[in-house]
């Protein structure tokens, strides 16, 4: 199991890398890991859309089970990674990489004192097995 120590981390298993004022989203190497093989991936947000923390950015189906994409943070949709459409097999094998799903602009990036380093998330993770 992966835990990049350079994102933050949600309960939900999302991350977020912070570049500058923009965050870059996607979900992690465990809720890949727990999801199995990834067949269908739809980001249901669009570029220059007005998102808050929480709201459903994108929906992942595997072969054993569809989950909801929630958004770490507030802001604008700056990017979408239209080729995960395509290529939803990508977040199993590189879930913090070519498999990122959105970008965002932050507006409040106070949320990002909400979320957690990778050793708390490690320990959530380790805590639910």
């Amino acid at each position: 199991m992966n835990f990049p120590t350079e994102l933050k981390y949600t309960q939900n298993d999302e991350w977020i890398r912070i570049e500058g004022n923009v965050g870059t989203v996607g979900i992690t190497d465990y809720a890949q890991d727990q999801l199995s093989d990834i067949v269908y991936v739809e980001i249901v947000v669009s570029e220059g859309e007005k998102v808050n923390q929480g709201d459903t950015c994108a929906t992942v189906e595997s072969v054993k089970a569809a989950a909801d994409v929630y958004m770490p943070v507030s802001g604008v949709i700056s990017a979408v990674n239209e080729e995960l459409a395509d290529t939803p097999e990508n977040i199993n094998s590189d879930p913090y990489g070519v498999a990122w799903m959105v970008k965002i602009e932050l507006s409040d990036t106070s949320e990002l004192d909400d979320l957690m380093d990778s050793g708390s998330y490690q320990q959530l993770v380790e805590s639910k097995d």
